[in-house]
């Protein structure tokens, strides 16, 4: 059995690749599978922690690539910065410095991919327990997107989780990111029924195991843990809040309307209040631990911790907590 150091340094080598951004019409091969992490400067240092455990946890990491897609390579995003676009029924402002700016690449991978082969697309808060493999290889029974259902008020709405997707790239060729980003501004398209796959053919989408995209519940049946409750993501514990919360609440359509109004009176992000613990502190320990990999692999170094922690990106007391992290055991199903 090889070496942690020897290990250690595969992974990091693996992940350092993973963190080149991908080029816009440029598939990363004609066949070969690809995972592709989409974020922005706020998530990056998510992002590469997300690339490492994909590749630490696979026994096929050579049959697939891993990329970084980074809001930053995309100009079009930015040029619609602080403009009106349509989201849930309601005009909001585009914010780059939104936590969650990236969102729109989750469309983008069939078109780097050449519209050929398989691929998946992660949020960059999304952490594999188990071999991706398992995902990217699985028949998909003719479907051209295969995901997991929202939870909650959205499941019952018919809104389907585009966080993680498993795509059949030849059979969404109607997907033409740029284009279809701009129709929100022009109010063609609505961002939630966008991103929520409403938009998508009848019979087009198959549904894989919750487990594939399970929402901050780390259990001995989760494939991928997803910190999607932004409030309490580990890393951010005591941070101002940096994302722009919903503003639409079909049950007490109140709430939206004190939302809206106090969003339209002090600004996306005031009188939100600061991240919070995660409840689970095994998720904490998950997070740290594998970050601790990344220090010690050179994939991330601790310069890059420090400058995320002095723009606000990651907890003050993050190396307080890295050394006192290690990954978390878990007991069998």
């Amino acid at each position: 059995m090889d070496s942690f150091e020897q290990r250690a340094a595969d992974i990091g080598a693996h992940a350092t690749a993973a963190a080149e951004p991908a080029e816009a019409g440029a598939a990363p091969s004609a066949v070969k599978p690809c995972v592709f992490i989409h974020t922005n400067a706020l998530q990056m240092l998510g992002a590469k922690v997300a690339a490492h455990a994909l590749a630490r946890n696979s026994a096929h990491s050579d049959a697939f690539d891993i990329r970084i897609i980074h809001t930053d390579d995309y100009p079009f995003l930015h040029a619609r910065d602080g403009q009106q676009f349509l989201r849930d029924g309601v005009k909001r402002h585009w914010r780059m410095d939104d936590l969650q700016s990236f969102t729109p690449l989750r469309f983008l991978p069939p078109e780097l991919m050449g519209y050929q082969g398989r691929a998946v697309v992660i949020d960059p808060d999304i952490f594999a327990i188990a071999d991706i493999w398992d995902l990217l290889s699985r028949d998909m029974q003719g479907a051209s997107i295969m995901c997991r259902m929202r939870s909650g008020v959205k499941r019952l709405r018919g809104c389907y989780a585009s966080s993680v997707m498993l795509l059949d790239c030849a059979k969404l060729k109607h997907w033409r990111c740029e284009e279809q980003f701009n129709e929100l501004f022009a109010f063609k398209r609505d961002y939630m029924a966008w991103i929520s796959l409403k938009l998508e053919p009848q019979g087009s989408i198959a549904l894989f195991e919750n487990e594939w995209n399970d929402f901050d519940r780390l259990s001995p049946q989760t494939k991928m843990l997803h910190n999607t409750g932004r409030l309490t993501q580990p890393w951010k514990t005591g941070l101002p809040i940096d994302f722009t919360p919903a503003d639409t609440f079909p049950l007490f359509p109140p709430i939206g309307w004190a939302m809206r109004l106090r969003r339209r009176a002090f600004g996306d992000h005031a009188l939100l209040g600061r991240y919070r613990r995660h409840p689970d502190g095994n998720q904490e320990r998950l997070f740290f631990g594998l970050l601790r990999e990344c220090v010690e692999a050179g994939s991330v170094s601790e310069d890059e911790v420090r400058e995320e922690m002095r723009l606000n990106h990651v907890r003050r007391d993050a190396f307080e907590v890295l050394e006192r992290s290690s990954l978390p055991q878990r007991s069998a199903a």
